[in-house]
């Protein structure tokens, strides 16, 4: 299915629900991260929609949502409106909110921005300093070797290939690769020189960080010094892994969520 922003951008969205008829379940957002779309969180939705609704939406510039053209300008303030609007066009007034990797970077600034919208939120693997040089690096090596170059070169942090499988490593390179090469050039030169800790500080949103214990990690950002700045947030990491623990152990990841929402976000209050 399809909703159109207000500036005429189509994105597109799912919906899996599969509990009880007679209940009302709360709804569950899962926003992917740069170069991916909503079916990078396949394996999350079994474990999720026998309990909530699960809303998947793909960004603009990716996946099956309308792609601007090179002179649009990606930011974090603009993947934030995108879901504020998505979540009015849907009349979803208050959801749970999960992101992955920059996902999860634009979850913060939406908790931050409204938290009046949100019941939780949680980062997986979700960089919010951007002031290290991977991020205009990697929009270098987009701009002048290709989408392809960067994320083969990217995927072994991204995946512990001690847990993945070669095919799943092999699919998820290919679906990011095609990703149009301005929109993530323009995302990752956006983002550089960004520091949110003071947007992190300020939450007052029940949160949940995931991370893996690999060193990798931190030429993305440092995820567990996430948890310690967000009043009351709770860690979850996965230390006998590395990379993104929500695409290496992704049920183990959701069974962990479901227990943290069950915690915070209680039925029938």
């Amino acid at each position: 299915m399809r909703l159109r922003l207000r500036d005429g951008c189509e994105v597109f969205y799912t919906i899996d629900d599969f509990t009880d008829p007679w209940t009302g379940p709360e709804t569950v957002v899962l926003h992917h991260g740069l170069a991916k779309d909503h079916r990078f969180w396949y394996r999350w939705v079994p474990v999720l929609a026998r309990q909530y609704r699960v809303l998947r939406f793909d960004c603009r510039g990716m996946g099956q949502s309308d792609i601007p053209g090179p002179e649009h300008s990606f930011t974090l303030a603009g993947f934030v409106d995108d879901l504020l609007q998505v979540l009015d066009r849907l009349e979803m007034r208050r959801v749970h909110l999960i992101g992955e990797s920059v996902g999860g970077s634009v979850a913060y600034q939406f908790a931050h921005d409204h938290p009046e919208r949100l019941l939780t939120v949680t980062a997986c693997g979700s960089p919010y300093e951007f002031t290290g040089p991977y991020y205009l690096a990697s929009a270098e090596t987009v701009e002048r070797e290709g989408v392809a170059a960067w994320v083969r070169r990217t995927t072994a942090m991204r995946l512990d290939p001690r847990v993945v499988s070669p095919e799943y490593a092999s699919w998820y390179a290919a679906q990011m690769s095609v990703t149009k090469p301005w929109v993530i050039s323009s995302v990752l030169k956006g983002a550089a020189g960004a520091d949110l800790s003071d947007t992190l500080r300020r939450i007052r949103v029940p949160a949940l960080v995931f991370a893996s214990g690999g060193l990798e990690n931190r030429s993305l950002g440092d995820y567990e010094r996430a948890a310690a700045l967000v009043p009351g947030a709770r860690l979850v990491t996965f230390p006998e892994v590395r990379g993104f623990v929500q695409h290496v152990l992704p049920e183990r990841c959701a069974a962990a969520w479901l227990a943290f929402a069950a915690e915070k976000s209680p039925r029938g209050t």
